[in-house]
């Protein structure tokens, strides 16, 4: 089993940066992507960012050029670098890692229980 702490979470103005971390303890052997997912109130779950055998990363388009996610091995570690926070960026911020890259489900199979990040205007 593998198991995600988040941690960073917060209030933040509008225009604002956080950072998010999450650490893996566990059977992490088994993690070659990781990545974060949000969920806003009264919607659903996305992926925000993910990266993939510590190389290649993919960004949902509403984030690219504000957010960059980064992994450290030897901390186990994965970080979520949040710059020009918008309001719409209120949510419910996940870790998740998995094994394999499913680019058809982007589904992981380990999740972390969450930190919320709220912007407000």
């Amino acid at each position: 089993q593998v198991q995600l702490v988040e941690s960073g979470g917060g209030l933040v103005q509008a225009g604002g940066s956080l950072r998010l971390s999450c650490v893996a303890s566990g059977s992490i052997f088994k993690i070659n992507v990781m990545g974060w997912y949000r969920q806003a109130p009264g919607s659903q779950r996305e992926l925000v960012a993910v990266t993939i055998n510590g190389g290649s990363t993919k960004y949902a388009d509403s984030v690219k050029g504000r957010f960059t996610i980064s992994r450290d091995n030897a901390k186990n570690s994965m970080y979520l670098q949040m710059n020009r926070l918008k309001p719409d960026d209120t949510a419910v911020y996940y870790c998740a890692a998995a094994k394999f890259w499913d680019v058809v489900t982007e589904n992981m199979d380990y999740w972390g229980e969450g930190t919320l990040v709220t912007v407000s205007s």
